[in-house]
């Protein structure tokens, strides 16, 4: 099923261009805050239009984005951005002409929010959520403590998270050393302790994919983790064609997850180009789940995209990539792209208990102590099957 249309994203896109056509930085920083604000609504914004024909108050909404915001109601377009535009040098234009090919298939929060309560939709329903699969701690980039990140877990329902810091091949993103690593496991068996079977925090990481599609941590180094976030972190502006990178990626033993693929960004950059079928597929036959990461500003895969990936035969991860509890709710942001893309609830590893998420995160870590990059569990051919029939079931889709 299509998205429906968004005039939340179409006012907030326009307001980025707006903020382009600035010569004033505070100018396009106030343009830039209304436009986050307009995307992150919980209702369209033609539900804040009074009977007379004003806008009802919006925070970080001054006159200006008003003015676009009814125009756009009344006519579908803004005379007041396309002014601005024209009165903009040629690089400025060629610019956001760029950059709106980056906003495709992004969803507003009132376009997550239909989409979680819409019951015609056959995607994974918010009830059957078990539990997150990408979040970061204060080992590397995250802002909160494990226990913090748990707890708000617990808060949410769930039975089980991954903890997955930034491995030590990305310092920017304060990746953790390997000795930091096994203090954070004595720490997660505390907490685990502390739940007393209530929860499970799982031991991941974030392994950053290499220009070669070989990971930043050593086969040796990623065989104790019970979840492996594979994800690119370079060359998301090349125009180059990197399937090579992400086949290869995917192929490496004791992957589990295939994270933020494209590493696209809001109205930023384009991401990863590359021949996305032939990817899925060779994940579906790895095993390996593809992720939709919920960050606003990533949404990636898309439910686009996400169509092709069960297509492929793909298992499908929804995690929220959250760097603090707040951000746990990002999770459904990948929820709405999961619904919109029909991925059946079996495929959503999210979905499982946690002894089928175990069992398959163990196949997956034996791929390491095997001679192939394939899992091989005593019941191998009972998954090959099984992958098997996720292509076809994906085929009549």
């Amino acid at each position: 099923m299509a998205a429906a249309p968004d005039t939340n994203r179409l006012v907030a896109s326009l307001l980025r261009d707006l903020a382009a056509a600035q010569t004033s930085e505070q100018r396009r920083w106030g343009y830039k805050r209304a436009a986050a604000a307009i995307l992150d609504l919980p209702e369209p914004l033609e539900r804040y239009v009074e009977s007379d024909g004003s806008l009802r108050k919006i925070p970080n909404i001054g006159p200006s984005s008003t003015r676009v915001i009814l125009e756009v109601l009344r006519t579908g377009r803004s005379a007041t951005v396309d002014a601005a535009l024209a009165e903009s040098p040629t690089r400025t234009r060629a610019d956001v002409d760029r950059r709106r090919a980056w906003r495709s298939n992004f969803l507003s929060g009132a376009q997550v929010a239909a989409a979680l309560r819409d019951p015609t939709l056959r995607g994974p329903r918010p009830s059957a959520y078990r539990g997150d699969l990408q979040m970061h701690s204060t080992w590397s980039d995250g802002r909160e403590p494990i226990v913090a990140l748990a707890d708000a877990c617990l808060s949410r329902g769930y039975r089980y998270c991954a903890i997955t810091d930034h491995s030590y091949g990305l310092p920017i993103a304060h990746g953790v050393s390997m000795e930091d690593l096994r203090r954070q496991h004595a720490e997660i068996d505390a907490a685990n302790a502390r739940y007393a079977g209530r929860f499970r925090v799982l031991k991941g990481i974030e392994a950053n994919i290499r220009a070669d599609g070989t990971l930043d941590m050593t086969e040796v180094e990623r065989a104790d983790l019970e979840i492996v976030v594979a994800s690119p972190h370079s060359a998301l502006r090349s125009a180059a064609d990197q399937t090579a990178r992400m086949i290869s990626a995917v192929q490496q033993p004791g992957v589990h997850i295939l994270g933020h693929p494209r590493g696209r960004m809001f109205s930023s950059r384009p991401g990863i180009q590359a021949d996305w079928e032939a990817v899925f597929r060779a994940a579906a036959d790895a095993d390996v789940a593809i992720e939709i990461d919920g960050d606003p500003s990533r949404q990636d895969i898309d439910f686009e995209l996400a169509r092709v990936a069960v297509r492929a035969g793909c298992l499908i991860a929804l995690d929220s990539d959250a760097h603090a509890p707040g951000e746990l709710a990002y999770a459904e942001i990948a929820l709405a792209h999961a619904r919109l893309a029909g991925v059946p609830s079996s495929r959503v590893i999210n979905t499982w208990s946690l002894d089928r998420l175990l069992a398959w995160s163990a196949a997956r870590q034996a791929a390491i102590r095997s001679t192939g990059s394939a899992p091989s569990a005593p019941d191998g051919s009972d998954r090959q099957r099984d992958r098997a029939s996720r292509r076809s079931r994906g085929a009549r889709s």
